[in-house]
């Protein structure tokens, strides 16, 4: 993958978790290695981690941070700031974030901020942090007004993704993750979206390397144009703007990030439809792909007036108006900043209340 400011080998396969000191070498790293995990993956990975790296000749440590988007803040940070300066972190030395998208997001923050910035490397273990918060170059945690408001870009020095670490986690959590790739063939690949559309005849491909390689490759190919979202890299947020607005509405604790999105693209499909971008046959495909993934369409019970509000926190916001991502047809993303307010009112009203 090449931005404007780095170049670096993403690595998608089965089995390539065991090389990751391998693949640290490759990419030129020489200190010692920092893993962060969490409570929940930790147990699993991260002794597997120091393993791996153990074999490519790095001196390991590792911390186990509070699992949970509730713990996506300064506060975690500060825990893992501590525990490297008590290690007497170098600018040498690197982060291993091996987790989801609160791993991957918060370690790389905090490696990007201590010590004004030291490498690191993502080991994604969730669908969802392999087909989006590990290829990109964002890092940062929430604040209680919304949803990754602090954070940095900066690219990581290597992704690992390998699909079979995907065995262990819950079915909701492989649902989740899917609809990320979801996205990414509505936005931008028709052809992937209708091979989700084939795939899913008998039942979803929980752990498919081609289809997360793909989608991988789509939001690479996005972030090379655009590293620091100025951009045509606007348009991987479709569906979050009313997804970010229930995560934190929520308190973060109802909804996981891909479901929340996911009725956040509910949202964008109906309002792109009565904009009359939108063909109705388009929308009812996008809504039953959903279905075949256990994705939920409906948020209900919140309120739609603090919805709306929280919307106006949305890091999209261009002087004081929402910036939309909605499709006109399958797998052609736009932007638009003057929706009518009765339009979003009414999808978001269908949305809490169908």
């Amino acid at each position: 993958m090449r931005t404007p400011t780095a170049s670096y080998a993403v690595s998608v396969a089965e089995g390539c978790f065991d090389q990751l000191g391998e693949i640290c070498r490759e990419a030129g790293l020489r200190g010692r290695a920092f893993v962060v995990s969490d409570t929940a993956v930790g147990p699993l990975f991260a002794q597997r981690a120091r393993a791996a790296l153990d074999a490519g000749e790095y001196a390991a440590e590792a911390l186990l941070i509070p699992a949970g988007e509730e713990h996506k803040t300064l506060a975690t940070v500060e825990m893992v700031y501590d525990w490297l300066i008590e290690h007497r972190v170098e600018r040498s030395d690197f982060v291993v974030c091996v987790g989801g998208g609160v791993v991957t997001d918060l370690g790389g923050f905090a490696a990007a901020t201590c010590l004004r910035g030291i490498d690191f490397v993502h080991v994604p273990t969730s669908l969802l942090a392999m087909a989006d918060a590990a290829i990109g170059g964002k890092t940062g945690v929430d604040h209680p007004r919304g949803k990754n408001l602090i954070g940095a870009f900066a690219q990581p020095r290597a992704v690992i993704i390998d699909p079979l670490v995907l065995r262990s986690l819950p079915e909701r959590h492989l649902r989740n993750g899917w609809a990320e790739l979801i996205k990414h063939g509505l936005i931008l690949d028709e052809e992937l979206f209708r091979d989700l559309e084939n795939a899913s005849v008998e039942g979803p491909p929980m752990m498919s390397a081609e289809l997360i390689a793909r989608s991988v490759a789509i939001k690479a190919e996005v972030v090379s144009d655009d590293e620091r979202e100025a951009g045509r890299r606007t348009l991987l947020n479709y569906g979050h703007t009313i997804g970010h607005a229930i995560e934190g509405v929520t308190g973060y604790s109802s909804y996981l990030h891909g479901e929340a999105i996911s009725v956040g693209m509910r949202v964008a499909g109906q309002i792109s439809k009565e904009l009359g971008l939108l063909s109705d046959d388009d929308y009812a495909r996008q809504q039953a792909l959903f279905r075949r993934f256990g994705l939920p369409e409906t948020a209900p019970g919140l309120s739609v007036d603090a919805l709306i509000d929280a919307t106006q926190s949305d890091k999209k916001v261009r002087d004081g108006r929402v910036r939309w991502v909605l499709l006109e047809g399958l797998g052609n993303a736009v932007t638009r900043d003057e929706v009518p307010a009765d339009v979003v009112r009414r999808a978001v009203e269908s949305a809490v209340e169908g």
